[in-house]
């Protein structure tokens, strides 16, 4: 089948679910942000899926594509960059990010995160982020795409809480904050809305996992313990039907709206360590 922009889409999103499966489910795809950190410092298991081999398959075929593809280069290159920066190798790191550049990567937010910081004295760093070009509805959604990857990641992280010990056999889903739908002033945006994307389906996956495995783990003891406490199994039920409402409204809560007034010009990005990543 010929490759097209929407399957090269498709496939750098699988691509990071596959690194997120392999990095515990709740990591982070290969790019310059706080994610990253954790799926190096916390998780750091052996990789089952060549993330860099399939990320230079994309490369070469969007290129083939040509322009109406070359984002989808962008995506591939600072994806490469972000496994660099995870393994702590600078030079490939800066050749990886300044092709992205080149291709239109212009996420300056993410380049604020955590680990790129002790590149910010580097100059070769300091001149490719000056030739970042972006506007501010652009920069109001790359602030919030990484706002709500962190906030998809604490929704995961309490739901694995309150899940503990629970003793129904009902499943509980991770909402999902629909991703936004404004056409961008430039494609970088597409980039960054692909990994939001995949953190929610990894996230999503692992949750069903675990979920299934104490369902069914409950189901089983049920059936062979004369003392199960059904009493006990109905509250948690109740209780985590509530949960998981209060959670979906909260997350619908949160879905990107477009600030009225924002500039579409684009401009050069704001000045490095103008800003801090989103907390």
């Amino acid at each position: 089948m010929a490759d097209t922009v929407n399957s090269l889409a498709a496939r750098v999103h699988e691509l990071l679910v596959a690194y997120l499966a392999d990095s515990a489910a709740a990591a982070a795809p290969p790019r310059q942000d706080f994610l990253s950190s954790l799926a190096n410092g916390l998780f750091g298991v052996p990789l089952r899926v060549d993330v860099a081999a399939g990320l230079q398959d994309v490369i070469a075929r969007a290129t083939a594509l040509g322009p109406a593809a070359t984002w989808l280069v962008a995506a591939g290159h600072s994806g490469l960059a972000g496994l660099a920066l995870t393994r702590g190798q600078a030079e490939p790191y800066l050749f990886h990010l300044d092709a992205a550049v080149t291709a239109g990567y212009n996420d300056c937010v993410a380049l604020h995160a955590g680990p790129v910081l002790p590149m910010h004295h580097d100059p070769r760093f300091r001149a490719l982020y000056e030739r970042i070009r972006l506007t501010e509805a652009d920069l109001d959604e790359f602030f919030w795409l990484h706002g709500e990857m962190r906030a998809a990641v604490r929704d995961s992280q309490d739901a694995t809480v309150d899940n503990i010990d629970r003793l129904d056999t009902g499943v509980s889903l991770l909402p999902q904050t629909p991703l936004p739908t404004r056409e961008p002033d430039t494609a970088g945006v597409l980039i960054t809305r692909i990994d939001l994307a995949a953190v929610q389906t990894a996230l999503q996956e692992a949750a069903v996992k675990a979920e299934f495995g104490r369902s069914s783990g409950n189901t089983a003891l049920s059936l062979i313990d004369d003392r199960w406490d059904y009493t006990h199994a109905r509250r948690d039920a109740w209780h985590a039907d509530d949960r998981d409402t209060r959670r979906q409204r909260a997350a619908e809560a949160r879905a990107f709206t477009e600030r009225p007034g924002a500039g579409t010009v684009i401009l050069a990005a704001p000045p490095l360590g103008s800003f801090s990543y989103p907390a």
